[in-house]
Formats: C-alpha cells, sequence, structure tokens
C-alpha cells in the first residue's frame, strides 16, 4: 500500500511529460569548465605536497640517523683520533663521515672534538646534516679527581 502512494501519478494525455530529475546541457558544460579550470591547481597542490611529504621524511631519517651514529660514537668509549665514513647497510641512500680531533684545553685534559655528518641525494643535489660535540676521557678525569682529593 505504501509502494502505491511514493508512486508518481500518470500524466494525462493532454498534459506535457516534464523530467525535473536530470541535468541540462548548460548545467554539465559549466560543471566541466570549472573541473577544467580547478583540476590542474588541485594536481599541483597534491604534487607538492607528496614532494613535501618525501623531502620531511627524508630529513627526518638523517636526524635519527645522526642520532644513531653519535650515541653509537658515545658508547664506543673514548674515541681516537681520526676520519672515518660508511653506509647505512647495503643500498642505503644515506651515508655518514665522522671526524675526531684532539682539542687543546688548559681546563680539561684529553678533550676530543667530534663531528658526525649525514649525506644523502635528493632531487639530483647532496644533502647533509652534522651534528658537533666533545668528549673527555673519564678515566683521565677520574684519576685526576681522585688523585687530588687523596694528596
Amino acid at each position: 500500500m505504501q509502494l502505491l502512494s511514493q508512486a508518481r501519478p500518470l500524466p494525462k494525455p493532454h498534459e506535457s511529460v516534464r523530467d525535473d530529475d536530470g541535468f541540462t546541457l548548460v548545467e554539465i558544460l559549466v560543471t566541466l569548465s570549472v573541473l577544467s579550470v580547478a583540476l590542474p591547481v588541485l594536481m599541483y597542490s597534491f604534487r607538492n605536497a607528496a614532494q613535501g611529504q618525501a623531502l620531511s621524511e627524508n630529513r627526518t631519517t638523517a636526524v635519527y640517523l645522526l642520532k644513531l651514529r653519535m650515541a653509537e660514537i658515545e658508547l664506543g668509549g673514548y674515541p681516537d683520533i681520526g676520519d672515518e665514513g660508511g653506509e647505512f647497510g647495503e643500498n642505503s641512500r644515506f651515508r655518514w663521515s665522522s671526524s675526531v680531533q684532539d682539542v687543546a684545553s688548559e681546563e680539561i685534559e684529553n678533550l676530543r672534538h667530534i663531528t658526525v655528518t649525514i649525506m644523502w641525494q635528493e632531487q639530483g643535489k647532496e644533502k647533509s646534516i652534522s651534528m658537533i660535540t666533545y668528549m673527555a676521557d673519564r678515566e683521565t678525569q677520574a684519576q685526576r679527581q681522585g688523585g687530588g682529593q687523596q694528596g
């Protein structure tokens, strides 16, 4: 019974049939012209967003690898003077280099200047990020402080 009440009444033979459910040709042409203007702008925006995300991902990865390499050096104890370099696994686009130099200081004996750099290729250019820290020989400092307190 409800189906019959929702159905459209049939037109009388002398009345014209009018269908308001469809789109006119003008409406379709206006929609297509608006899409033809808006679609390239949207595609450009999506492309820029994807590139920005990739650049951000590279920099974030480089910062984490930089922290990792610096922690490895610090955990290894008092580092030897010299330069080293390498990659983070096979087929990695990230490379590292480290430089350890002796620092002359009157206040702290056996002080080392450590620089770690991470390099990678991004859009045909080499990018890099570096971190610098100083490290003293803790054993020498402990002996010096312990000897001063006993004497």
